[in-house]
């Protein structure tokens, strides 16, 4: 066993050492006072303690056990040990002097130099004593190591057949509910509670282990068990606090469940416990989630009433939850409002502000929080900054940004790597590259050398843009920084080099990682298999899905969606269907990309059954379908010259208020205008048996009034999207269509007109749309203005309507001025 210890040793409890035995005579008691006085004060002690047992009939391994639970110094302690056992004609150590040196190593928390007592005292067969054994679990526990404190609490539970104290398991359950090994600690507490004698001898468990683990079941969201646990233990050893009250409350409000909270909130009360800060704290921030101000407002005044003081924290929670839910007006009258209760705002109180501003792109509101808050005397931090860059980026301010930089380094606050960080990030983002690269620049400059994070977005940037040269130039740099790239910078790389269309240097940077120690993770597993299926090397993505399994890195939804996709460009739908099926075996969620990729396998495949099914089934497990999961149906109905169910999902996207794009209007003309109207009119009629559809219905009316079926298509749509509340994508597409030399014809002017006029811009629409109608087409677009009040406003002549009129009449006198004139 090693003498040396390391000169860190710290006592890590305050444990009182324990005598090993009741009674001692007395001449031993004195014969131990003598030999730690000896120990403590003497450097020759070994000499001295030779002496002083040589004068007595006593052997040192009879008093060990009593030396070791009073000596002060576990160094020491492993010498006088060593000393004691390894004399000519010394017996091995017993279990008493073996445990008390344990105890002595526990309490000062030397890992290693334990390991070596309880490696000896398994050769030699011997066995700690109960109170030996727990010191040494909780010291474990206390330290992190709980693998090793299990493997002690099962030896003494299996081979001694005893349960360590309370303390110790107490430790140990506390630690296993900390690193969310909930699980293990219930088997634990389970067998603390069957072993528990209760008679005050063998107690091991307490109110203190079912506080524990109710917190820990809170944690997973096991409210109502943990409720139950109380319910059971009650009286045995268990009598709930307000504790109990305050974790059970925190574990419903964590759950969303506020009434159930409120319930234990009144529960408690009734039974004569008084509410604590906590109490108090919890419940508000269980309303704050769901915005709820009237109750947290009762909760307040109910505080103020019994002298609780609102910290700051909880005043925060709320200004939070009101940024959130109402106006940023509202929460800084809550600021005021804490101010006057005596609670001073800090910083992060402000950052809040500052946040919720950004957010909502009230970006000098932001800065005026700023300067509020040093007006205050409080000093920025990095989340006080960064919100306010990423927003000056995302606008294209990019020398506004740059400003705030220098003015916030002249006020003395100098920009740290988090706010370079945030300004490069926001440059990347608005596709400033070169922008970005100033700015690092300008960070070395400032002595800050950027992380691997930054250098990972200033790639990714560069990738995006093609300039993978560049990108790897700036890896260069990063070496020479002696910045070490980590899997992500490796990742983004790789991604880099394959949407460059090389694969083989990708695989290379793939190995490249591997070799220098780092794991790829699911990012860099996820880019290769992309890669693989993106050049249709199939085989080559389910070899790296099962690498990747064997280093214990579960698929994501990217992983399986990727493949699926990959699956079906090769037009092998019936293995996207097996990948799929391993997907929800697995219980990864499928999401919008999984299912429109299976979406259009089925349209390839001919199969619209198919795709509509999947279609369905999204929906029904909560996934809502995109503008490319619409297209893709769109565009194969159209195909196919299934034209009634094209429009019918035309009309679906819209009522969810998903945004049509140039494809899905492109799929639509091309569409309606390559099979020949009458074959049209057949189907439509069909179809408007089963389904009404404003999109048919307008086309068909076109048709008959001898429209160009383009016209009449076009107008259909637009119809349909200002009906839907969409005109500013219908003007969007107006403006496309202008710029192609296609100028708003009559009908086209109403459709737009009463999506302006239903949208509440009848004042101003004149400014919004041009027109130059003469007065024959003005009169057109009045007789479709009232079909479309027909239509929609059950014959009621809508404000739209009004104000064509009022076109005509306007229009009159200066037709005949012309007539005249031509006289």
């Amino acid at each position: 066993m090693s003498k040396t210890l390391l000169s860190r040793i710290k006592p890590l409890h305050s444990r009182k050492p324990t005598c090993s035995s009741s009674y001692s005579p007395p001449h031993i008691k004195k014969l131990v006072h003598d030999t730690v006085q000896i120990l403590t004060t003497d450097d020759k002690w070994e000499q001295s303690l030779e002496t002083e047992f040589s004068e007595t009939e006593t052997l040192v391994s009879e008093v060990a056990h009593f030396v070791l639970d009073r000596i002060p110094n576990a160094e020491l302690g492993l010498k006088f040990f060593d000393w004691s056992f390894r004399r000519p004609y010394c017996c091995s150590p017993n279990g008493l002097a073996y445990s008390s040196l344990l105890k002595l190593l526990a309490r000062f928390g030397v890992v290693a130099e334990i390991e070596l007592v309880l490696q000896s005292m398994k050769s030699e067969q011997v066995e700690p004593s109960r109170d030996a054994l727990s010191f040494v679990i909780r010291t474990y526990a206390d330290s992190g190591f709980v693998d090793k404190a299990l493997e002690l609490y099962s030896f003494g539970v299996k081979v001694c057949g005893f349960v360590p104290s309370v303390f110790a398991c107490n430790s140990l359950l506390n630690t296993l509910v900390k690193i969310g090994r909930v699980d293990v600690a219930r088997q634990v507490y389970d067998e603390m509670s069957e072993k528990d004698g209760g008679d005050g001898e063998h107690v091991c468990i307490d109110n203190y282990s079912t506080c524990i683990m109710v917190r820990g079941l809170c944690k997973e969201g096991k409210v109502e068990e943990g409720r139950r646990l109380i319910e059971e233990r009650w009286g045995e050893n268990c009598v709930p606090n307000v504790v109990f009250y305050n974790t059970l409350i925190d574990g419903y409000c964590k759950r969303g469940e506020v009434e159930n909270a409120n319930g234990m909130f009144k529960e408690l009360k009734l039974k004569g416990f008084l509410p604590t800060l906590q109490t108090y704290g919890a419940l508000i921030n269980g309303y704050c989630k769901v915005g709820n101000f009237v109750a947290i407002d009762r909760l307040l005044m109910e505080m103020k009433e019994r002298g609780l003081r609102v910290n700051v924290q909880v005043h925060n929670t709320i200004v939070e939850a009101r940024c959130k839910h109402d106006s940023s007006a509202t929460a800084v009258d809550i600021v005021a409002r804490m101010i006057e209760s005596g609670c001073e705002p800090d910083i992060t109180t402000y950052n809040i502000l500052i946040n919720s501003s950004c957010k909502k792109g009230k970006v000098e509101e932001a800065e005026e929080f700023l300067q509020h808050a040093m007006k205050r005397g409080l000093v920025p931090n990095e989340f006080s900054y960064t919100p306010v860059f990423q927003v000056y980026c995302r606008r294209g301010e990019h020398c506004r940004a740059l400003d705030l930089l220098v003015e916030m380094t002249k006020r003395g606050h100098k920009p740290d790597l988090v706010a370079f960080g945030a300004l490069i990030h926001g440059h990347v983002v608005s596709g400033e590259v070169d922008y970005a690269l100033t700015v690092r620049d300008r960070m070395i400059e400032n002595g800050i050398l950027p992380d691997a994070c930054i250098y990972n977005v200033l790639m990714s940037g560069l990738c995006k843009k093609g300039r993978l040269p560049t990108a790897k130039l700036l890896l260069g740099q990063m070496l020479d920084q002696n910045v070490l790239p980590d899997a992500f910078v490796y990742a983004t790389l790789v991604d880099g080099l394959i949407r460059n269309g090389n694969l083989e240097e990708a695989k290379n940077i793939f190995e490249l990682t591997i070799e220098k120690g780092l794991d790829p993770g699911v990012v860099g597993y996820n880019a290769m298999i992309k890669g693989f299926c993106k050049f249709g090397t199939m085989n080559d993505a389910l070899s790296f899905l099962e690498k990747m399994k064997k280093r214990n890195h579960h698929p994501d939804g990217f992983t399986y969606s990727t493949i699926i996709d990959g699956y079906v460009k090769q037009h092998n739908l019936d293995a996207a269907l097996e990948m799929f099926k391993q997907m929800v075996k697995q219980r990864c969620r499928p999401n919008v990309i999984t299912y429109t990729s299976l979406i259009n396998g089925f349209c390839r495949k001919g199969d619209s059954d198919g795709a509509v099914k999947t279609f369905v089934e999204m929906q029904s497990r909560g996934v809502e379908p995109n503008i490319v999961t619409y297209s893709i149906l769109i565009g194969n109905f159209c195909k196919e010259g299934k034209l009634a169910k094209a429009a019918s999902f035309f009309e679906l996207m819209l009522r969810k208020k998903c945004s049509p794009n140039d494809v899905t209007i492109h799929y639509l003309l091309n569409g309606f205008t390559n099979i020949a109207p009458a074959a049209i009119s057949k189907e439509v009629n069909e179809s408007q048996e089963k389904e009404k559809s404003i999109f048919l219905d307008f086309y068909k009316r076109m048709i008959a009034d001898g429209w160009f079926q383009k016209s009449a298509v076009y107008n259909s749509i637009l119809i349909c999207l200002c009906q839907y509340g969409m005109v500013e994508t219908a003007l969007q597409f107006n403006s496309k269509f202008r710029s192609k030399g296609i100028d708003l014809d009559s009908v086209s002017f109403a459709a737009v007109l009463h999506g302006l006029f239903l949208g509440g811009r009848s004042k101003d629409w004149k400014n919004i749309i041009y027109f130059n109608l003469k007065e024959k087409e003005l009169q057109t677009a009045v007789k479709y203005s009232h079909i479309i009040d027909a239509q929609f406003h059950g014959g009621r002549i809508s404000e739209a309507t009004l104000a064509l009129r009022s076109l005509v009449e306007d229009d009159k006198p200066q037709h005949q001025e012309v007539e005249d004139r031509e006289r």
